[in-house]
């Protein structure tokens, strides 16, 4: 059994409204984070994503920073933080993020027309902040070359319909207060 699968199976549960969620070290920054499990993520990244001639990383604040700087660290591809101040740069181009949980206006800079790049996220859950930067991205003329989340979360969402195909590392459910394995490889 591989880190990333152990450490979502040993992954406290908490109850918010009625609902479980599981806290993990990379979609919520606690527990600590492992070296040993970045390791293995970032590694299992680089051998899944599409990375020919990526001119940069695209990651939305806050949560997706940790793994693309490590994926940066490792492949020399500049990283590009989408966030959620209003900067005010030349190019800075506004999205409207929704999710099942909240409602955000995002900023990316330093993406243009004709950089190729890779979307990089901790989890797909709603899908709806990797639907709102990959329709960003776009409208701005970038290539999408890939779209991957290290976690998603069983259940519909809003990429399926897009015709955009995200690649995970694995993907869980939580039933009756416990993380369960459905795909231990992820998709794609």
């Amino acid at each position: 059994m591989d880190k990333l699968q152990q450490s979502l199976l040993d992954a406290p549960i908490i109850e918010k409204e009625g609902y479980h969620y599981f806290v993990h070290p990379i979609s919520d920054g606690v527990p600590m984070l492992e070296p040993a499990l970045l390791r293995e993520i970032v590694i299992r990244i680089i051998r899944k994503a599409q990375l020919e001639d990526v001119d940069k990383i695209v990651t939305p604040a806050a949560m997706g920073i940790h793994i693309s700087t490590a994926v940066s660290l490792m492949t020399d591809i500049p990283l590009v933080v989408i966030r959620k101040r209003e900067y005010g740069l030349p190019g800075e181009v506004p999205l409207h993020q929704e999710t099942g949980y909240s409602e955000n206006q995002m900023y990316i800079n330093d993406v243009t027309e004709g950089d190729r790049v890779l979307v990089l996220d901790d989890v797909l859950s709603t899908g709806g902040t990797l639907a709102s930067i990959t329709t960003a991205l776009d409208d701005i003329g970038a290539d999408v070359a890939d779209v991957v989340a290290v976690i998603k979360k069983t259940g519909p969402n809003e990429l399926e319909e897009s015709g955009i195909d995200v690649k995970t590392l694995i993907n869980v459910d939580v039933v009756d207060g416990e993380v369960v394995i459905v795909d231990e490889h992820g998709d794609g």
